[in-house]
């Protein structure tokens, strides 16, 4: 749909500059979706044929820990690339992806209670006092817990964006608390941890110092907008 430039006429909009935008957008959704159970896909594969190590359930939860973190980090990353880059694509899946977090996040818990402790409350309570990695990892599912239960737009509409915006700055601490779960559970090699702990540090970064850049909005047709065509695109 356009919208009224300067001189009041019908601009033509973005998408009706580019029909190709229409169906990439359609079809964003759908592509992400698959993409994010692909890891799962093939974790189930390898399991069904025999392939993964000698030790599987630490295989199992190693994996679905590592697209937790992965996931998590991609939907933080949202925002500071539409703020520092203008691109916008990412915001129509950024919900998507977080729940696809939590998803991964629930499979890597359960499988800790299910398949490693097999529900065996006194050795997971052992577990929570004594192994701090699990204490802190155990924190971070909890926090990710009502940010799942509130990401629908009814939870908006029912909370108010502004206490919904409240409970959602969660996701940094959760974020940070996964790290760290990855960092002390690593033994030996510390390369995916680092690389995790330098993304989370760039993307909270990012968040500090984007009250300070403003990008300058820009018209269909790439020229930056007068102060009147900004008011008259926000109406």
């Amino acid at each position: 749909m356009g919208r009224l430039n300067a001189a009041g006429s019908l601009e033509a909009g973005p998408a009706a500059a580019d029909p190709g935008r229409a169906v990439r957008r359609r079809w964003l959704a759908p592509i992400v979706f698959l993409a994010c159970l692909l890891p799962l896909a093939k974790l189930a594969l390898d399991a069904a044929g025999g392939n993964l190590s000698a030790n599987p359930i630490a295989e199992v939860m190693n994996r679905l820990g590592f697209w937790t973190l992965t996931l998590l980090l991609s939907s933080l990353a949202a925002t500071p690339l539409k703020t520092f880059f203008g691109w916008t694509a990412q915001m129509r899946v950024r919900r998507m992806v977080g729940l696809f977090a939590f998803f991964y996040g629930a499979l890597h818990f359960t499988t800790y209670l299910a398949l490693d402790q097999a529900f065996d409350l006194s050795d997971i309570g052992a577990d929570l006092v004594k192994r701090k990695f699990i204490t802190v990892g155990f924190a971070a599912f909890l926090t990710l817990v009502p940010l799942a239960v509130t990401s629908s737009d009814r939870a908006v509409k029912r909370l108010g964006f502004r206490r919904w915006k409240r409970i959602h700055r969660l996701v940094h601490l959760a974020a940070v608390l996964g790290v760290v779960h990855f960092v002390w559970r690593v033994k030996a090699d510390y390369l995916e941890p680092a690389l995790f702990a330098i993304a989370l540090a760039a993307l909270l970064l990012a968040r500090l110092a984007a009250p300070r850049f403003k990008r300058v909005p820009k018209s269909a047709s790439g020229e930056p907008k007068s102060a009147t065509q900004e008011s008259l695109s926000r109406t």
